[in-house]
């Protein structure tokens, strides 16, 4: 059965198809600064920029851009927490016709000279107190220069390279016009970790884009004011959830966006007492984290009208226990970096179904096939491989085409993730993506992990999986087997892996055994160490 069933339970004022104007996103934050020019676009701390001004930073920083020679096509790095430069950034790169490159701040060296080389960015935008790591990378990549954005007054040098605010200032904001075709130039490479350890760079185009900033306001049409809706964006813009349903959804609607830098408890409480958002877009472990607060009713949270939850599932009794504290609904959604993001969403509109990712987004068509031959469809109830056609699924993967011919088959993306379908068209996700593992709403590829530990002198093999948390909802786990005649404590592989990992990558646990489960070819059973590792719990 076909998701296309669900179209069925959109009302008649909810477009299931519609077209997808020719345009950029850049297009639209133009167009919105002439509609709501004084209204407040960003909000970060005490610093508030208009509609109107944001529009005038960006010109400015795309004509800068165009003078430092970058032109359409080329990659610019953003690697910077949720703060105003990043949206300024972001947008004055699609203005000229490059290409954003997203990179983690958190990335350690090994895993940004990775990066900055398989997309061959000459340029990064990036936080002063990543600058350092930066710097000792760079021989072994093609920058060839920093803009360096200072969120404190900084009497910091940065050699040879660029000061964000000072550049800002410079020029006289005239960008020399660039033909963009919005249906097949790349406006982003977002990365995605890849199960072989090779991170992979989905291209999405600037049509991707647009179309699915149109297909959420669409979709959530019943729940938006146009000019009034107040976003408070805390999970980080380089990830794509924030990207499309905090940054970009919130310039399209015309919203006021709230900034901050990161999931910090106390922070985040008193900014919904003093800014009063209607929209919060999480990930479960923020709804952990704000439910378990004692008397949170006391900050306001009332005021928050709507969640969307992403990035990893969200616990039904998690959600119940959020809602009735908060009064907020929660409206689990799916998506994948390969979809820009947003495919699937329970509905405002009709029946919600917690612990499904709900229906299909509008033009977006998607059936569960058999993983066997990957064409069959399966019946309802049945499990099977969930397979997504529309117009937000990437170009493909940056310089990979093999594993974009897996990834893309007939038009269908293959998101590896295995699902059920009910009669109505409501999906639920039964297993995850081969291994990975989503901890605080961070996907974790476990062979990244283990190559590191297979890195270490004391380690013969390793195995990594995923553990259930009650507050990250998965936290990484190593089971690990030494050489003969060595020895390791907990914290010593610990402490190597945080040098060479980000550090929600790095392990929590390490078990030490004398031998792994393995096939009687000597595959490890990965999947016997997480049932194992389940009924311990």
């Amino acid at each position: 059965m076909s998701g296309k069933k669900a179209f069925t339970l959109y009302p008649s004022h909810i477009a299931s198809e519609f077209a997808i104007p020719d345009i950029t996103l850049c297009d639209i934050l133009m167009d919105r600064a002439k509609q709501y020019n004084s209204h407040i676009a960003l909000s970060f701390y005490n610093k508030e920029i208009t509609y109107k001004e944001l529009a005038y930073m960006v010109e400015k920083l795309a004509a800068n851009l165009q003078n430092l020679g970058i032109q359409k096509g080329d990659r610019v790095a953003i690697m910077l927490p949720n703060c105003p430069q990043y949206v300024i950034s972001y947008y004055a790169i699609l203005r000229i016709g490059a290409i954003v490159t997203q990179v983690n701040p958190m990335l350690v060296e090994r895993e940004l000279t990775y990066l900055l080389q398989d997309s061959g960015a000459e340029t990064i935008i990036i936080y002063d107190a990543l600058y350092p790591r930066l710097k000792a990378v760079q021989s072994n990549t093609a920058v060839k220069r920093a803009i360096v954005v200072s969120l404190q007054p900084s009497a910091a040098s940065f050699e040879q390279d660029i000061a964000f605010d000072q550049f800002l200032t410079q020029g006289d904001g005239q960008v020399r016009p660039v033909p963009v075709d919005p249906a097949h130039d790349i406006a982003v490479l977002q990365y995605t970790g890849g199960t072989t350890g090779r991170s992979k760079g989905a291209m999405l185009t600037h049509r991707n884009l647009v179309a699915n900033v149109m297909q959420c306001a669409e979709f959530f049409k019943d729940t938006i004011q146009y000019g009034a809706e107040r976003y408070l964006t805390v999970i980080p813009l380089f990830h794509v959830f924030a990207m499309t349903s905090g940054m970009n959804l919130a310039i399209y609607v015309g919203a006021t966006n709230i900034l901050l830098p990161r999931f910090d408890l106390k922070e985040v409480l008193e900014t919904i007492k003093e800014k009063k958002p209607t929209t919060f877009p999480g990930v479960p472990t923020m709804y952990v984290a704000i439910t378990n607060t004692p008397n949170v009713e006391q900050y306001g949270i009332e005021s928050i009208k709507m969640c969307n939850s992403g990035s990893a599932p969200m616990p039904v009794e998690l959600m119940r226990e959020f809602e009735r504290k908060t009064g907020a609904v929660v409206l689990e959604g799916y998506g994948l970096s390969e979809a820009s993001p947003v495919t699937h969403c329970n509905p405002p509109f009709a029946e919600r179904k917690p612990g499904t990712i709900g229906i299909g987004m509008p033009m977006t068509e998607y059936k569960v096939v058999d993983v066997a031959t990957g064409t069959e469809e399966v019946k309802p109830g049945e499990m099977g491989e969930l397979v997504i056609r529309g117009p937000q699924v990437m170009k493909g993967y940056w310089n990979m085409p093999e594993e974009t011919a897996a990834a893309l088959r007939d038009g269908w993306l293959y998101t590896g993730d295995l699902a059920t379908m009910d009669e109505q068209g409501y999906v639920t996700i039964v297993d995850r993506k081969k291994d990975m593992i989503i901890a605080s709403g961070y996907n974790v590829y476990p062979r990244e992990v283990e190559e590191v530990l297979y890195e270490y002198h004391a380690v013969k093999e390793a195995v990594v999986i995923g553990v259930p948390d009650e507050y990250r909802g998965e936290t990484v786990k190593a089971i690990v087997v030494l050489k003969d005649g060595k020895t390791a404590s907990e914290e010593e592989i610990i402490d190597y892996c945080r040098q060479n990992l980000a550090s929600y990558k790095v392990p929590r646990l390490v078990e030490f055994r004398q031998e792994l489960p393995k096939t009687n070819v000597g595959k490890i059973l990965r999947r016997v160490l997480r049932e194992e590792a389940a009924q311990s719990k």
